[in-house]
């Protein structure tokens, strides 16, 4: 890619998953102290700050930028708050790359944190019976783990898929967190024992499905030009694309699956799915394939759903993504690791930080500093995510 769409990373940094109880600032700030020691830059070098937004935390969390700003200390930087549900971190660095890129600034800080219930991300606002997410709610008793079941059963009916193979991702994703200081489920598990868990939405168990968390991730972004003054090309990684891309019709924003229109195995669809779009939109701005990619980190709200993300980012073939598991393809070792950090699967949800913490892995996996969870000789890698509503995001970051 020329060197006039690209945006370097020149740090990253994370606070660790949990259910720490405490203010997401607090996450947040860290994760920003963190990513600013790793550029070797002042909180004052910073010209823009883009925050991704929770919505569960009152005004602070609605005006995110504005909020880590004023955390870090008032300097006059500008600031933006983007929300895009499990997106809004892709959102974030989309909003800090464009002003990069159209030369408003040299460097930019973004970053995503947030707090998080116990249980059910309800709805917020009340009982609002307009709202989309009321609905599925109570309407179609659609919570999160009623459609990951769908999606699940899906998979079974049409490719011959198993809940071995659905617990077999749980188990590759453990391995990888292993090795993960900033994962909160940090524990090697068996086949056995995912099967074990209690079921939840059949066919999908307690192990298989991610929890919601505690969390912040923060990246501080430049321009060429500033990366090669401070820092020369050494190890230079670059986001090469930033895709957010909506729906086209006649594909809804349901997604979970089409509730709304089809039978899904009986209605063909027309084009691609959204969420091989947005990883398409993604490689077509990069100007690479799928091919050339060599790890990546997906949106494994549930072990089957990841099978199916093999799929919507082109790893594999329509049908083809239990082989590429059962390979061995996409564990450490494989041609394509697929979640080397341990995914939502040992992080669990901290929403506006997810998207943002993807990109934290590719960068130290690129960089080669990812320890017993590196990826040898890894050069290109693409994230996944997908928010409600037709909110989606592919990041790819390349050296």
């Amino acid at each position: 890619m020329p060197d006039g769409r690209q945006v370097c990373v020149l740090g990253a940094g994370m606070h660790p998953w949990g259910k720490w109880g405490r203010n997401f600032v607090e996450y947040g700030l860290a994760a920003s102290r963190d990513a600013l020691a790793e550029a070797g830059l002042a909180w004052t070098d910073v010209q823009f700050v883009a925050g991704a937004d929770t919505i569960r935390n009152g005004y602070p969390g609605f005006v995110a930028g504005a909020t880590f700003a004023q955390a870090l200390g008032w300097t006059g930087a500008r600031v933006s708050s983007s929300y895009a549900a499990c997106a809004s971190g892709a959102q974030a660095i989309g909003s800090a790359r464009a002003q990069i890129l159209a030369g408003l600034v040299d460097v930019a800080l973004v970053v995503g944190a947030d707090t998080t219930p116990k249980g059910f991300f309800a709805p917020v606002g009340g009982d609002r019976r307009d709202d989309p997410d009321w609905l599925r709610f109570h309407l179609v008793g659609a919570t999160n783990p009623t459609y990951f079941g769908l999606y699940a059963r899906r998979r079974m009916e049409l490719f011959g898929a198993t809940e071995d193979d659905f617990a077999a991702v749980k188990v590759k994703n453990a391995r990888h967190g292993l090795a993960n200081p900033n994962a909160r489920y940090r524990k090697e598990v068996t086949v056995a024992e995912v099967l074990a868990s209690p079921m939840v939405a059949d066919p999908l168990r307690l192990l298989e499905i991610c929890a919601t968390s505690d969390g912040g991730a923060a990246l501080v972004l430049c321009s060429n030009e500033f990366a090669r003054r401070h820092a020369g090309t050494a190890q230079r990684v670059t986001i090469d694309a930033v895709s957010t891309v909506t729906p086209r019709f006649p594909q809804t924003t349901l997604e979970m699956p089409d509730l709304s229109t089809d039978s899904a195995a009986a209605v063909a669809s027309v084009g691609p799915t959204f969420r091989h779009a947005v990883a398409l939109a993604a490689y077509e701005e990069a100007g690479i394939d799928p091919d050339d990619v060599d790890l990546a980190e997906v949106y494994d709200l549930s072990s089957a759903l990841e099978l199916d993300w093999y799929e919507d980012i082109g790893l594999c073939k329509v049908g083809e993504a239990e082989k590429l598991l059962r390979d061995g393809e996409t564990a450490l070792g494989g041609r394509v690791p697929v979640n080397p950090s341990g995914g939502l699967s040992c992080f669990g949800e901290a929403i506006p930080a997810q998207a943002i913490a993807q990109v934290c892995e590719l960068v130290w996996q690129l960089r080669g500093q990812a320890g017993g969870r590196q990826v040898e000789g890894a050069r290109v890698g693409v994230t996944a995510n997908q928010g409600l509503f037709g909110h989606g995001s592919s990041v790819i970051v390349s050296r």
